[in-house]
């Protein structure tokens, strides 16, 4: 009788002596040259030698068992035994369209661009290997599999997916800003879009990070920006607003497409603070001082190993000096502010050993003083950097800032010029927003804020420009035959809270200043739903206003529309930072010739993929 090994070896037509075997092809030896010494056991050998991790050499195993078992045994020892065809189809490698194979490339595509991983990683050998123990009978396609089909096809998934959430939303609020690439001569220019649905669930998504070549003039952005509309059937009557940055070309780009935009706060803020403080003679010289002193520290790990060493014999935590970059005032103040903190052990440094520059105790003081006023700046950008800060914050917050500028201190010392420069750079700067529909009508359907942080003439401008806002969608509503219902609106309180924050204070003590609203008289339906909700207290600053919207919606109709409509903007253009923050890690030195098309759909799927999967949100917004 035949050995149940020739199931898995055939004779070679070339050698009678040698066995091919059928899963790999291997020549083997069959004992000798004669008929008579030929043997199995080089077979055997080499199944169980090649073979005992790919499953072949446990079918022989069992396929002897059953052959070699009497029937009765065969039976009781081995009910789950599976023919021998059976198990070589169990131990075939999954075809590219075998949907565990699909899954399997479409969790490493996703993980690509979540990670910043490069395609070439399909070819390393750990990836492999680690592959290979998960799943054996997965064959893991090339680099060029996953960025020439994997990719496009993820992104389609995706962009067919935002289509259907965007159709239909008539207000939409856009980021948008340019980013030049350090790796490579590439410059993109970002879009991204967010809204809020019947619910008053926020959506967020990156349309775009489209290159730019050339000049960036306001006609080329105008022309791309126009383009990226239209390829995602966005009408110009569908955007509410554009935040930018205020770059002269950005702005005209802006108004050359009949678009209404704004600039973004944190930008605006840099500015004031930057020529309103950061640049005064002897503001710039001890910064410079403190970036000679952190420079030293960075550059040196014998001086890095002696501060460490200073801070713990004068038991002070232990923490590194932060280097700023030109561009972000708050990270000079991190930097100063980390300064202050390691003093004491800078000061002993300088004892025992040699120092670039040294702070006088005058200027030290000085740095404390200017640390003090600018911290409601920091607290301000900190806040409006936020995913869930809108148009609306625009307003109170520039209005606690001023008050809080206002007021006299003792750390005023030293710094009083620069603090009544800042203070008259914000009022030149943000003089406007009170003027702005777009602010002041958020920041009144915003029940948190209401018509409490206007000046008199502000609430009155304010108010009446609602109130005809509202008439107007009432007159439309009756002219399709949908009256406004008539049930009495009910009272809400306002929750209890405290902050000790100073900025935060102040926003309560204009609020209990504030604190009644102007009233009116109800001539109409619109009137009263609009007194209703303007005399109720409003809400505390750490409550949700769109929750509130989302519960009140029965009760406010018109409000409603129109908060769904102004609390759908930003009021900073982060968003589109944060993009390029993104794309700085895709378009590295590892990847410098990775095409713009391709970093865009990395981008863009990264950015968009919490809205299949939601539990990825926040790993996407850090």
């Amino acid at each position: 009788m035949a050995s149940i090994v020739w199931d898995f070896f055939t004779v070679s037509e070339e050698d009678i002596s040698r066995a091919i075997c059928t899963k790999c092809s291997a020549n083997i030896a069959r004992g000798g040259n004669k008929t008579s010494s030929f043997n199995i056991s080089n077979l055997i050998s080499h199944l169980k030698r090649q073979h005992r991790y790919d499953g072949v050499f446990k079918a022989y195993e069992d396929a002897s068992a059953a052959k070699e078992a009497p029937p009765k045994l065969a039976a009781k020892k081995c009910p789950g035994l599976v023919p021998i065809a059976a198990a070589f189809e169990k131990c075939k490698k999954f075809s590219r369209d075998d949907p565990r194979a699909k899954a399997i490339c479409d969790f490493i595509m996703e993980m690509m661009a979540l990670d910043d991983q490069p395609f070439t990683i399909v070819e390393d050998t750990g990836f492999c290997r680690l592959v290979n123990h998960l799943e054996p009978w997965f064959v893991l396609p090339s680099c060029r599999y996953f960025s020439d089909v994997c990719l496009p096809a993820k992104y389609d998934v995706i962009a067919t997916l935002l289509h259907t959430l965007i159709d239909g939303n008539k207000d939409i609020s856009f980021t948008t800003d340019l980013w030049t690439c350090d790796a490579s001569p590439v410059s993109l220019l970002g879009l991204t879009a967010q809204w809020l649905d019947k619910d008053f669930k926020l959506y967020r998504a990156v349309l775009h990070a489209q290159e730019l070549p050339g000049s960036h003039t306001a006609t080329l952005i105008s022309e791309a920006f126009e383009d990226m509309l239209q390829r995602w059937n966005i009408a110009k009557e569908m955007v509410h607003v554009v935040l930018r940055d205020n770059g002269r070309n950005v702005v005209k780009a802006m108004d050359d497409c009949g678009l209404a935009s704004l600039g973004c706060m944190a930008h605006t803020l840099q500015l004031a603070v930057n020529e309103a403080v950061l640049s005064q003679r002897a503001v710039s010289d001890y910064i410079a001082i403190g970036r000679k002193i952190v420079g030293h520290f960075k550059h040196s790990q014998v001086a890095s190993t002696a501060l460490e060493k200073l801070q713990e014999r004068l038991q002070i935590p232990k923490t590194r000096l932060q280097q700023d970059v030109a561009t972000r005032w708050n990270s000079t103040f991190y930097m100063l502010k980390s300064l202050v903190a390691q003093k004491q052990a800078i000061a002993a440094y300088a004892i025992e050993y040699k120092l670039p520059a040294t702070l006088s105790a005058h200027q030290w003081t000085l740095v404390e003083n200017m640390l003090t006023l600018l911290d409601p700046c920091e607290q301000l950008t900190r806040s409006i950097s936020k995913a869930t800060t809108t148009a609306a914050d625009v307003i109170p917050s520039v209005h606690a800032l001023t008050c809080l500028l206002k007021q006299t201190v003792p750390t005023d010392h030293g710094v009083k010029t620069s603090k009544d420069t800042l203070m008259n750079a914000i009022q030149t700067r943000f003089g406007h927003i009170e003027a702005e529909p777009l602010y002041y009508l958020a920041t009144l359907l915003d029940p948190r804020y209401k018509n409490r942080y206007f000046t008199l003439a502000s609430k009155r401008q304010a108010t009446e420009m609602l109130r005809e806002k509202l008439h107007s969608i009432e007159d439309d509503r009756a002219a399709h035959g949908s009256p406004h219902p008539d049930e009495p609106p009910a009272k809400r309180s306002r929750a209890d809270g405290n902050n000790n924050n100073s900025l935060m204070g102040m926003f309560d003590e204009i609020l209990e200043e504030n604190n009644e609203a102007t009233v009116h008289q109800k001539n109409t339906r619109v009137d009263a739903d609009l007194e209703s909700y303007l005399s109720e207290p409003t809400l505390h600053l750490s409550r949700c206003p769109l929750e509130y919207w989302r519960s009140n919606q029965s009760r406010f109709k018109c409000l409603v529309q129109l908060a769904r409509k102004y609390l759908s903007a930003p009021c900073t253009s982060v968003d589109s930072e944060r993009l390029f923050s993104a794309a700085g890690h895709v378009m590295d030195e590892r990847r410098n010739r990775l095409t713009c098309e391709k970093a865009e759909m990395l981008l863009f799927i990264k950015k968009n993929l919490p809205l299949i999967h939601p539990e990825l949100t926040k790993t996407v917004e850090e």
